[in-house]
């Protein structure tokens, strides 16, 4: 389980406890150095409950997948906020499920990602179909980063893209929200619900 610091979510651990065939391994905070904890501990499934938006998410689940690749993640979401909603076109190593789903279609879900299924809520499939995005998901990645304050440079290793592609994400995420800058780009992301 990895979540917020300070963020009493969903009791993940209360919901798969009482599962004879599950062990919980612990609650870690969720940020940067997640992937090193995945490497130590070698979990088969991280629940992720965070207020992050998936764009924010994204990079570190790809980071966590990259030190530990059996490592499935499971995403719980907030269909009400646009930006905790699955992308379109599915690709990266990240499954989806409601906050507030049952106890028996949680321990279900960790069931099928540690037999290496893939799970995706139909409902959040639903209201991403029904959702008008403007921004792509790896322009939402990298406005995420810009927003924890991370510099072009750094984006770009973390995303593995060159700077100049970077560049050019930032710059279609200001034309598209039709901001003044990064600065204006990032308010107007967060306040549409795009972003933490």
């Amino acid at each position: 389980m990895a979540r917020d610091e300070g963020y009493f979510g969903v009791p993940v651990r209360a919901l798969l406890e009482t599962n004879p065939d599950m062990h919980f391994i612990g609650t870690l905070p969720f940020g940067n150095d997640l992937p090193q904890v995945a490497t130590e501990m070698w979990p088969d499934v991280i629940v992720i409950d965070t207020e992050y938006m998936v764009s924010q998410v994204l990079p570190v689940a790809n980071a966590v997948r990259a030190a530990n690749p059996s490592c499935a993640l499971l995403l719980l979401c907030d269909p009400s906020k646009r930006g905790m909603l699955p992308p379109r076109h599915r690709s990266g190593p990240l499954n989806f499920l409601p906050k507030d789903a049952s106890a028996a279609l949680l321990a279900d879900s960790v069931r099928r990602l540690a037999g290496g299924e893939r799970v995706v809520s139909p409902r959040l499939q639903t209201a991403t179909l029904l959702t008008d995005k403007g921004l792509t998901t790896r322009e939402l990645e990298v406005l995420g980063l810009a927003a924890e304050g991370e510099p072009v440079k750094e984006i770009a290793r973390r995303l593995f893209l060159s700077g100049g592609t970077v560049r050019n994400y930032l710059s279609a995420v200001i034309t598209k929200t039709g901001a003044r800058n990064r600065l204006d780009a990032i308010r107007i992301a967060r306040k549409d619900g795009w972003l933490r």
